[in-house]
């Protein structure tokens, strides 16, 4: 028995900050940024955190897949921005949503972390542990941003993707791979703004998201690529046979840079690069919700995610819609 995802979920902030508001604050412009990224805005939360947007996003995936919140029996949440250590944001999305008798635990693999909760659920199910699974991604990354840095601050943007995994004896075809290289987590890093006891030490250079932009990029276009054809061969499946490759939103230089080491077209590599920017754990399941209400994810279309990010952490799936 393995997992189906019946139902999806997304909830970003209303407030918007486009490139040209960036190019009040930061050495850059609306062209340089599009030019190099892909992306024109990003939302931003005021008053929202990682839990209010997750649970919003979790409230619209239950209810697209018609599932009561009491029927849940895991909720499994990827962030790395809480404004909170402890309680996990996962038990308190439970909390918002009402899902009563759901066990709730956070997952912190960055870029990587929708990846990381789909694996677990799936293992979850597979195990005979749960039947029905909340993933959820959310991340507020704007309170991690360093707004003086131009190389980060234009990349990043808040949001929530959530998608319900539920039993499925029809389900087939599913297949996932996860790595990591610590030797490379100092390429991109956020310290913790208490590292030093009680000190507050919020203007600490370190403690905004740093990052060697150029080791990451040439990791992304090594790493992500091997993962799609390690899970394509555990399959036994050709790119032919895919019908969509949905890849962390986080630079459209990325995304192309992939799909020409695969030989393949970009039309099959959907993305909402210029409106979101890079949500980090959001990414994959904000567009994953897109596709799904948009009508362009049918029944017995066979998927593949991969994502990638600090840690590093990078891996792939393989799924039937």
């Amino acid at each position: 028995m393995i997992g189906r995802i019946c139902g999806t979920g997304s909830f970003v902030p209303e407030k918007t900050v486009s490139n040209d508001d960036l190019a009040k604050i930061v050495d850059t412009s609306d062209e340089w940024i599009r030019e190099r990224t892909g992306v024109a805005r990003r939302h931003i939360a005021e008053q929202d955190t990682v839990v209010t947007m997750g649970a919003e996003a979790s409230r619209r995936a239950l209810e697209n897949a018609g599932i009561s919140p009491e029927d849940v029996d895991m909720i499994l949440m990827a962030t790395s921005s809480s404004n909170v250590i402890f309680p996990s944001a996962a038990c308190s999305v439970q909390r918002e949503i009402g899902a009563v008798h759901a066990g709730g635990l956070d997952v912190s693999a960055a870029c990587t972390g929708f990846l990381s909760v789909y694996q677990i659920g799936q293992a979850y199910i597979q195990a005979g542990m749960a039947q029905t699974v909340l993933l959820i991604g959310a991340e507020s990354l704007s309170r991690l941003v360093n707004w003086k840095d131009r190389s980060t601050c234009i990349l990043f943007g808040d949001g929530a993707g959530a998608a319900v995994l539920q039993a499925d004896e029809s389900a087939s075809c599913l297949q996932t791979v996860f790595h990591s290289d610590g030797r490379k987590g100092w390429t991109l890093t956020c310290d913790s703004r208490h590292k030093d006891g009680a000190k507050d030490l919020s203007g600490d250079p370190s403690t905004f998201i740093q990052m060697d932009g150029k080791e990451v990029f040439k990791f992304a276009l090594t790493k992500v690529p091997e993962a799609v054809r390690e899970v394509l061969e555990k399959t036994e499946l050709s790119t032919d046979d895919i019908s969509w490759f949905l890849l962390h939103q986080a630079n459209i230089r990325i995304i192309e840079g992939v799909a020409k080491r695969l030989r393949l077209g970009m039309d099959r590599f959907p993305s909402n690069m210029e409106e979101y920017g890079n949500t980090s754990a959001a990414s994959i399941p904000i567009l994953l919700d897109e596709m799904n209400r948009s009508g362009r994810l049918e029944r017995g279309q066979k998927v593949v995610m991969s994502g990638f990010g600090a840690g590093l952490t990078w891996g792939a799936c393989v799924f039937e819609w």
